[in-house]
């Protein structure tokens, strides 16, 4: 206080007359930053809204993305360089602006995507975060985004349909439910929709406030089971989904892990991604059952035996597990973006003991387990055999893991293990090499899990 009062009275005005400045230019930037943010935010709002008006317009551009030409030339290439290099720099201002206003983000603090495929347990696990009641968990929001862009003229590519998951997971983490609006058919009114596709599978969806009156003659094709709920108000979802602490999403369809980078690198987020996977040949066997119609050629096959198995369904089997190796090699590399964020988790782990993996994926997710979720498991791994429903999570899971096993015909594990070996063998999946191996209980056919999977 000494030092400052010795100092002339015209310094003492021109250090508060900058400090002024200064204040005022911080603020100055922070405001221009956070516009910038916003009108990103809302791009894919603004672009689905768009291709509402002009369909073929989606299916124009989303072909041309994943054309043979742009992939020969490196312009995909380009693209997503660029993309990610904006991506980083919106994060690096967003980061400096923060610090100098000395703001902080009101959003949940973490964000968890459990990211599988079809007939892996994902539905079991995922109710894990459901049953939290600080975790705002949504089931397959995606399902509606596949449906309205494969089924537009032309459908889209991998690439642009995973660009189009992305950007809408992004927003969905931000709590804005309201981006579902631009593929969910017939589109709401109101904000209001009686067809979000399961919305029984989110708590959070079925309990007030969200759960409103039920009302009469509107048919609700996807309706809360345990209580009578109105129309879903998304308003009233995305309410309640910036209420809870938490945010946790379940999705089968994006597979690509390397689009996810945006997301990891966003400071609005704290992503942990979870990457469930399960056997191919008990993949396989469940979805056999699931989905009868879409595998009469392998039955064929297995039935009359004669002819090779068809090179499709092999070349079918053989991308699935190429795609999830993909995926998981990525994260076991641990690129920078990537490290401490990502977890490796396989179905059978989880069925063995599911209260230990529980713990361990709530741990690398920064929750806490809280009792609720240790009664729900207990009550629902130890279900009698006759109570296991094709898309139940109530079984006794145990029980379950191995029982493929004992109905999968050799000659067709074989076909699978041809198929899948460099993905088996990095998850840690015996081959059985005779028809007694593969229905030898006492012979496993899993090798302990890594450490390096939780990276």
């Amino acid at each position: 206080m000494e030092i400052r009062r010795a100092l002339p009275q015209d310094i003492r005005e021109l250090l508060h007359c900058l400090k002024m400045r200064s204040k005022y230019a911080i603020l100055l930037v922070f405001v221009i930053s956070l516009v910038i943010i916003e009108k990103e935010n809302n791009f894919i709002s603004r672009v689905s809204d768009k291709l509402k008006q002009s369909p073929q317009a989606l299916a124009e551009a989303n072909s041309t993305e994943v054309s043979p030409a742009l992939a020969k030339n490196g312009s995909l290439a380009s693209l997503q360089e660029l993309d990610a290099a904006f991506s980083q720099l919106r994060s690096h201002l967003y980061n400096i602006t923060l610090q100098l206003a000395g703001g902080g983000d009101p959003r949940p603090q973490r964000h968890v995507l459990l990211m599988a495929t079809t007939r892996t347990g994902s539905s079991f696990v995922g109710e894990f975060f459901n049953q939290q009641a600080n975790i705002f968990y949504l089931f397959e929001p995606l399902w509606h985004v596949e449906k309205t862009v494969n089924f537009l003229p032309g459908g889209a590519g991998p690439v642009g349909l995973a660009l189009v998951y992305r950007d809408v997971l992004k927003q969905l983490f931000l709590c804005d439910l309201y981006i579902l609006e631009n593929f969910i058919s017939p589109v709401p009114e109101g904000h209001l929709t009686p067809v979000l596709f399961r919305r029984s599978s989110s708590r959070s969806l079925c309990e007030e406030p969200v759960c409103t009156p039920s009302t009469k003659k509107v048919f609700e094709k996807y309706y809360c089971k345990n209580r009578h709920c109105g129309p879903l108000n998304i308003s009233l979802a995305a309410e309640a989904c910036r209420r809870k602490q938490h945010v946790a999403l379940k999705t089968v369809r994006l597979r690509q892990l390397e689009f996810l980078q945006p997301l990891a690198e966003d400071p609005r987020l704290d992503l942990r991604i979870i990457q469930l996977v399960r056997d191919p040949r008990a993949v396989l066997a469940s979805r056999m059952v699931a989905f009868s119609g879409r595998y009469e050629n392998l039955k064929k096959w297995l039935s009359e035996g004669e002819a090779p198995v068809r090179e499709e369904e092999v070349q079918r089997l053989r991308t699935n597990c190429e795609s999830i190796r993909a995926a998981a090699e990525l994260g076991l590399r641990r690129p920078g973006w990537l490290r401490g964020r990502y977890m490796l988790v396989r179905y059978e782990d989880v069925a063995r003991a599911p209260l230990q993996k529980a713990r361990e994926m709530f741990r690398f997710a920064g929750l806490p387990l809280t009792p609720e979720v240790e009664e729900w498991i207990g009550k629902n791994t130890q279900a009698p055999q006759d109570g296991n429903g094709i898309y139940s999570t109530c079984k006794n899971s145990s029980e379950q893991s191995d029982k493929w096993r004992f109905s999968m015909p050799f000659k067709l594990a074989q076909v699978v293990q041809d198929a899948c070996a460099p993905t088996m063998q990095l998850f840690g999946y015996k081959l059985a090499s005779s028809p007694a191996a593969l229905a030898n209980r006492s012979f496993s056919l899993l090798e302990e899990a890594q450490p390096a999977w939780i990276t």
